[in-house]
């Protein structure tokens, strides 16, 4: 099904997203600081109700299906997004990034995940349109995925190793001092100029957003194949995500059962997706070449529902069983953040040996 946007309105929008986006960044260089719970609050609240807004425009221009199928693509984002927030604490841990900065590093992790993001959707609207046996193989490659978030192992051992090579390959090339000198990615030590530990973290979280956008885009094709559905339900996920990382905070270690949902959300629409591909069959050896009639076609409806209840069931239980230990265990101390993000770190294969640098302070971070 092709979606009919007016050329006016899918310009118009990605015009005013940018201007937003480069807002929020210039904000921040202007004014680096550690929002308040209630500042993230704020922006949280607006990003959401923005994204809101815009599946309401896209109801009264294109009708509700599209309405309904950016809505579900937003969510199934949003959801991988926050599983980003464990991966990013154990990144700001490792490296020991002073609190005050960031908001910068989450910000270039956010333009990078963006581009990356922008350069996968245009080749996967490309190889769908002319390839649609392709989504044997994404809900093949979604299931999979949903067994390594639910079941994490062992499984990612090469990949870290690989991972963790790119990051060390950086530091055996390029000159790093030891200390960070606030938000800059250059300083001078001794009269020599280097690179501050900053271009370290700026790799590894230009690694880990490889990986999730690997994961995610088949993951929204399987609910749309709009490529503009697709680009500005990622846009809309990804911002106000650094707002998030400060909002939820130490909650992060509390959503245990958050990998089930995601896992479960990821197995559904890999199985819608390889129900589309028989409904939609041309590989010759399979059905003669011929559609397979038979295979049922999942509504927008429907996905939205399973992924809502999914994540609501994930985060209750999540909740529920934390506030039960905590009761059990009374004053015992919890895990933390950086264990859960550990655990998901594994999972997605992502930088997680890497020695981080001394956490010296600058002098506009002491004062």
């Amino acid at each position: 099904m092709d979606l009919t946007l007016p050329l006016w309105f899918e310009i118009g929008s990605l015009v005013v997203l940018t201007l937003i986006l480069l807002a929020d960044l210039l904000i921040i260089l202007k004014r680096p600081h550690i929002p308040s719970t209630r500042e993230s609050t704020l922006w949280v609240v607006f990003y959401v109700t923005l994204a809101l807004i815009f599946a309401g425009v896209m109801w009264l221009i294109a009708g509700g299906e599209y309405a309904g199928q950016f809505v579900a693509g937003w969510l199934t984002e949003y959801s991988l997004s926050i599983d980003n927030l464990f991966v990013f604490v154990l990144i700001m841990s490792q490296f020991a990034v002073p609190r005050r900065y960031q908001q910068e590093v989450l910000m270039v992790g956010i333009i990078i995940a963006l581009i990356l993001r922008g350069l996968f959707i245009l080749a996967g609207a490309a190889i769908i349109e002319n390839f649609s046996w392709v989504f044997y193989i994404f809900g093949a490659f979604l299931v999979w995925t949903a067994y390594r978030q639910a079941f994490p192992g062992a499984d990612h051992d090469e990949d870290v190793k690989k991972e963790n090579f790119i990051v060390r390959l950086v530091r055996r090339t390029v000159d790093i001092s030891d200390h960070y000198d606030g938000a800059k990615i250059r300083t001078v030590v001794d009269g020599k100029k280097m690179f501050t530990p900053m271009i370290i973290v700026f790799v590894a979280i230009g690694v880990t957003d490889l990986i999730f956008a690997i994961d995610s885009i088949p993951a929204i094709f399987g609910i749309t194949q709009s490529a503009f559905i697709v680009f500005t339900a990622n846009i809309f996920a990804l911002m106000g995500l650094r707002q998030l990382y400060f909002l939820l905070g130490d909650l992060l270690d509390r959503l245990r059962y958050l990998h089930y949902g995601i896992a479960f959300i990821l197995a559904f629409i890999g199985v819608k997706l390889f129900l589309h591909a028989m409904h939609v069959n041309e590989l010759p050896f399979i059905n003669g070449g011929e559609p397979i009639d038979w295979a049922p076609e999942i509504s927008t409806l429907m996905s939205l529902g399973v992924i809502v209840i999914s994540m609501v069931v994930a985060t209750v239980a999540s909740l529920v069983a934390s506030s039960r230990e905590r009761r059990v265990a009374g004053q015992a101390e919890p895990a933390g953040a950086a264990d859960a993000a550990s655990v998901v770190a594994q999972e997605k294969g992502t930088p997680s040996t890497v020695d981080a640098p001394a956490p010296t302070e600058s002098p506009d971070e002491r004062a």
